[in-house]
């Protein structure tokens, strides 16, 4: 069993079958019609033998002439007609698998992701997934229809002279035999080189996810010596293996010419003791020439699938990855829905079995409506619990509940439709600001949108944009500042109408007036939902209905400001050096 067989569980070619099942009466059609081709393609010698004997005998070669002649056009016309076909169903496989695989990766879990290079991802949705479409029609058709052309083409050389179809196969056999020492090599050497383009896109991603970083630090010659170096290697192992694939083919190419010769000197001897007559040698080293064809055709698919074989196994080792079960969009919570509570009662949680918890028994209780300020000093957890709360990544022990109900007993879709969620760094994806605006609740009417827009101080920056609500915003929102793209963020949250909202610093970069202005915008949601905040600013968690302190992973306290700063010597500490810090 071949390494993608061991790795995958199930051999590569029924994998294939796989993706080529739904498109299987297209290439059945495509694959019927190049065995015709190959069959007219087999009535030429036997023509050519009439003709030969109607010369040799002076009769009329009309009817010959106009056989060989259709026979020609037919074959023209049918493999071109059948390539077409073939080509087609090819890249609806290609298309299929990347269906497939792209809706896989938009399930993968959080975790995984963590685990994984995007970039390497990238290459085996993109390249990876293009070797199908050889793979398919090299493969799976030039093998089948290939083969069965072979063998009709062995029993028409038989039926000819058996004595020539011996001296045939005994030359094809040794070739083969050198075949079967250069494919192994042709496999490695393909899957070395499609690991090498995942590593070169993954050094791509790496680099231009953080562009600014990189010019501002001078590192683009570093950069580019891993990119360059990455890019030699892939192609070095391209290299090996199209050296491989052109011994393969030359072999088979040298196996015919050889065949050919020997064909001819045995026949021309057989000619001379009167064995065969002229008409049989010229008809059987046509066959001959025709073989060269469906030999081509097997080894060709030989190759190719090797190749096939190893994008087939890094498509598979991405669909092994953890993922989410598969699930249509839950609806969004009613206008005026109940707030949700939450509780997490000694809960442990770690990002990989060998990295240090994070969580160390986390224990607290929030209820329903109201703000919720989660402080503490960097690395206490804070963050972890919105990744939680979102199930984004499960704990390792304890429980956490929503509305009383455990996460894991919510159906995925159901949970996160409760909850709006404004992550850190305030991601803002390339494509319109409506776009980014109604990306969790792409139903929102215009009256929504505009007041959402009013409501986090975005109807200045509309104003100002060319197009309004329909102006690009750039690979990351990179036309719109730091402040701009969390108060888009915190818009987008809040028209899914959530039962629960999640703030993770969402008014970091904001400046001292459209921050106080958010803030009362917070205040105003706190009164209908409930809201989770982690804040470095004395003014958002001094309004807070509850403080939670976190501590190297633990809650060591929980009550308001003015209890806090009486009783707790870090929350103390905070108010009187971090908060107020960030506040000024």
């Amino acid at each position: 069993m071949s390494a993608a067989d061991t790795e995958t569980g199930q051999p590569a070619w029924r994998l294939l079958l796989t993706y080529v099942r739904p498109h299987r009466a297209a290439l059945f059609a495509g694959a019927a019609l190049s065995l015709v081709t190959g069959a007219t393609g087999l009535m030429l010698p036997l023509v050519a033998r009439e003709l030969i004997d109607d010369l040799a005998h002076d009769r009329a070669i009309t009817g010959a002439l106009l056989a060989m002649s259709g026979l020609v056009v037919a074959n023209a016309a049918l493999g071109a007609l059948g390539g077409y076909v073939l080509r087609r169903t090819a890249e609806s496989v290609v298309l299929g698998a990347r269906r497939t695989l792209s809706s896989y990766l938009l399930r993968l879990r959080v975790a995984a992701v963590d685990r994984t290079e995007p970039g390497d991802l990238m290459a085996r949705i993109t390249s990876d997934t293009t070797l199908l479409r050889e793979v398919t029609t090299d493969s799976l058709v030039g093998l089948g229809t290939g083969g069965l052309t072979l063998l009709a083409t062995l029993v028409m050389m038989g039926l000819v002279d058996p004595v020539l179809l011996g001296v045939t196969l005994a030359v094809v056999a040794g070739a083969g035999t050198v075949l079967g020492l250069i494919v192994p090599r042709i496999n490695r050497a393909s899957r070395q080189a499609q690991d090498a383009v995942g590593v070169m896109g993954a050094a791509l991603e790496r680099m231009l996810g953080a562009l600014r970083t990189v010019k501002a630090s001078g590192a683009e010659p570093r950069e580019e010596r891993t990119l360059h170096e990455a890019a030699e290697e892939s192609w070095r192992q391209s290299v090996r293996a199209a050296k491989w694939s052109a011994a393969a083919g030359n072999t088979a190419g040298l196996a015919m010419q050889v065949a050919f010769i020997t064909v001819l000197a045995v026949g021309g001897a057989r000619v001379a003791t009167g064995a065969i007559d002229i008409g049989t040698l010229v008809a059987f080293l046509l066959f001959v020439f025709y073989l060269m064809a469906p030999i081509q055709n097997v080894v060709a698919a030989v190759t190719q699938y090797q190749t096939g074989k190893a994008a087939l196994a890094r498509i598979q080792d991405a669909l092994r990855l953890p993922a989410e079960p598969p699930a249509r969009p839950a609806p969004l919570p009613a206008p005026g829905a109940e707030p949700a509570s939450v509780a997490f009662r000694d809960v442990r949680f770690r990002y990989a079995d060998d990295l240090p918890y994070i969580h160390h028994g986390v224990t607290f209780e929030v209820p329903a409506r109201g703000m919720t300020a989660f402080v503490g000093p960097s690395g206490a957890g804070k963050t972890t619990v919105f990744s939680l709360v979102e199930r984004f990544y499960d704990p390792v022990s304890g429980e956490i509940t929503l509305d009383g109900r455990s996460l894991a007993d919510w159906d995925l879709a159901s949970l996160r439709a409760a909850i709006g969620y404004v992550e850190q760094d305030a991601p803002v994806l390339s494509g319109s600001l409506r776009d980014n605006l109604l990306l969790g609740n792409p139903g929102a009417d215009d009256a929504a949108v505009a007041a959402v827009v009013k409501t986090t101080r975005l109807d200045s920056l509309v104003e100002r944009l060319p197009d309004g609500l329909d102006t690009l915003v750039g690979h990351r929102g990179t036309k719109l500042s730091g402040g701009e793209r969390q108060r888009v963020a915190i818009a987008r949250a809040l028209l899914r109408r959530p039962r629960l909202l999640l703030l993770d610093e969402a008014t970091s970069q904001l400046d001292a007036v459209n921050e106080a202005a958010l803030r009362d915008t917070v205040a105003d949601v706190a009164r209908t939902t409930t809201v989770l905040v982690v804040a470095h600013r004395l003014s958002t968690v001094t309004m807070a209905d509850r403080i939670v302190v976190m501590d190297a992973g633990r809650v060591r306290a929980v009550g308001t400001h003015r209890t806090l700063v009486a009783e707790d010597p870090l929350y103390a500490e905070l108010a009187a050096t971090q908060f107020l810090a960030a506040g000024a």
